[in-house]
């Protein structure tokens, strides 16, 4: 099983952008946690993150040719506006899980709307690194329980 983890803009500033939201880890401390996390439970780990909109659609599409069923995505500001990116993840096929490491709702009232939560089977928001790593338990468990009921048939 191989998860694939997209963090979106301004994410690859984290430990320097706004550490009383943020907190002080960067985004490499994130990612080594995540992938230590995945293999415990078995499974493998891709990451990418960028800036850029068109990037972050790419590397779905790419993912999905490839093969990735699951789908850990913090799409930072474009979370708010993107319907490009929340028909990237509807149209993959792949089951996505969205995360925020701040609490979208105790922000900004622009941030309390999620374009791209409706692509995903699950929001997870306000519980900092660790809720990428809930992420990933879900769609351990739910790839594992998917492949058991596809053998069966």
């Amino acid at each position: 099983m191989e998860i694939g983890v997209i963090n979106g803009p301004n994410l690859d500033r984290l430990g320097k952008r706004e550490p009383e939201v943020y907190g002080t880890q960067t985004l490499s401390d994130l990612e080594k946690k995540i992938a230590a996390h995945a293999k415990k439970a078995g499974a493998k780990t891709r990451f990418f993150q960028s800036n850029h909109e068109g990037k972050i659609i790419d590397t779905i599409a790419k993912w999905a040719d490839d093969g990735v069923k699951f789908l850990v995505i913090n799409p930072g500001g474009h979370t708010h506006v993107s319907v490009a990116l929340r028909d990237s993840i509807a149209g993959s096929g792949l089951t996505a899980v969205e995360v925020h490491i701040s609490n979208i709702y105790k922000r900004e009232e622009f941030r309390h709307k999620s374009v791209t939560a409706s692509a995903c089977v699950g929001v997870i928001t306000g519980l900092g690194f660790e809720g990428y790593l809930l992420a990933v338990d879900y769609l351990v468990a739910n790839g594992k329980t998917a492949a058991k009921s596809k053998k069966k048939k």
